[in-house]
């Protein structure tokens, strides 16, 4: 199953994908300000573009599993994915992905190479493998 994973933030949301049996990920970029109409078509224009068929968007919970404000405005922001996309769209606990991506030597940017390690967790926990 194919999936894209979304590291979402105000300012800046990396995107990744993962190849069509669900075991690789790769990142593919960032999408500008996906809380504004602009930015919000843009995310469906990629979506469109990689056909995925579930989308994972990184819940950013604290250390002790609660979430705070930044996990609020990202669920809002998964209300507002799923009223856009006919594409089945859950949140997933992003702990360490950022801290992971800023260790990671790539060329791709941080957010999306942030996704792609939210990816690479998510596709490991769905397969059991967790």
């Amino acid at each position: 199953m194919k999936v894209l994973a979304l590291d979402y933030g105000s300012a800046r949301t990396g995107v990744a994908v993962s190849d069509p049996t669900g075991t690789l990920a790769r990142p593919v970029g960032v999408v500008e300000r996906v809380g504004t109409e602009a930015g919000l078509a843009q995310l469906l224009e990629v979506i469109r573009a990689e056909n995925p068929e579930r989308i994972v968007v990184g819940l950013p919970l604290t250390m002790r599993g609660e979430r705070g404000e930044q996990a609020r405005e990202t669920e809002r922001f998964v209300e507002t994915l799923r009223g856009a996309t006919a594409v089945p769209v859950e949140s997933f606990d992003e702990r360490f992905t950022t801290d992971l991506a800023e260790q990671t030597s790539s060329a791709a940017p941080a957010d999306a190479l942030a996704a792609a390690h939210l990816l690479s967790s998510y596709l490991t926990w769905s397969s059991g493998e967790a």
